[in-house]
């Protein structure tokens, strides 16, 4: 009979759609909770709470990319992650957008860095490339375990920027997009509703934000932000830095994740002058 009793509260959860934690131990009603919950430490942290290892990608070994890196969680015993395709910029290596890959892994994603086929590819390339990326970690044999095929997201600095924008056109089942500095000429952004959040820099001279970040979310259709470093360049974007960290792992966090335990960091009041923000708009509360 007391065993009876002890299974009634677990039965009871199950019911409403509720799920235990084992990392938190309480109930959540969220299945894609991962991970303790978060604090300006953890957000800022060069590394989460996840352990991580890493896989290269050889040369064309996927149909539409070239190659790159995947950074995965090594402990699935919270379930499956999002994934998250990143892309580097106009003649430039992946190893210009590698610090994205563990600093967001280890807070629980499965995340690949691209080489872009040539340096000079376009935006609307680059599009194609993140998306065949995405299309690779959910059948690659080593990782495809690891993902959740409907929680999968895009990122990319500068044409990577633009070529995230035109993926999250393209594709609306995307869960998020992160723009950096993104660079286009031309387009249209007024059907894009994947939740976007566009990170420009206030003394960018290769894409100003006057040309490109702040028109390009005023025409968002979707939930949306809009954050613009202060004191910051076209390649401040290269280099590991806490405040892109911080709010594109919260975003990652609250539309992959649907974990609504990041929105304390997505969704303040405006932030007083800042050292580090020249500006933030957002659509909140989410």
């Amino acid at each position: 009979m007391k065993k009876s009793l002890k299974l009634i509260p677990a039965m009871a959860a199950l019911a409403a759609g509720i799920v235990i934690n084992p990392a938190t131990s309480h109930a959540v009603a969220n299945p894609y909770e991962r991970g303790p919950a978060p604090t300006e430490a953890s957000v800022t942290a060069k590394l989460g709470p996840f352990a991580i290892a890493s896989k290269k990608v050889g040369a064309f070994s996927h149909p539409g990319i070239r190659e790159g890196t995947v950074y995965y969680p090594t402990d699935t015993s919270q379930g499956t992650f999002g994934a998250i395709a990143v892309a580097p910029g106009f003649v430039s290596p992946e190893a210009l957008v590698s610090w994205y890959g563990p600093r967001l892994a280890s807070q629980g994603f499965v995340v690949m860095t691209l080489e872009i086929t040539t340096g000079f590819d376009l935006p609307e390339a680059r599009a194609a490339q993140l998306l065949s990326a995405l299309d690779y970690m959910k059948k690659d044999s080593t990782i495809k375990n690891r993902i959740d095929p409907g929680r999968l997201a895009v990122m990319g600095w500068s044409m990577g920027g633009g070529g995230t924008l035109r993926a999250a056109q393209q594709t609306a089942s995307l869960k998020a997009a992160i723009p950096l500095a993104p660079w286009d000429l031309g387009m249209d952004w007024s059907n894009v509703r994947v939740p976007t959040m566009i990170i420009g820099g206030d003394n960018d001279f290769v894409a100003s934000p006057g040309f490109h970040s702040e028109p390009f979310y005023a025409q968002l259709a979707g939930e949306k932000a809009y954050l613009e470093l202060e004191n910051a360049g076209h390649f401040t974007f290269t280099s590991d830095n806490n405040t892109i960290a911080k709010y594109a792992i919260s975003w990652m966090k609250r539309w992959v994740d649907e974990d609504t335990r990041y929105t304390q960091f997505l969704c303040p009041p405006p932030p007083a002058p800042s050292p580090t923000i020249q500006k933030y708009r957002q659509t909140c509360p989410y």
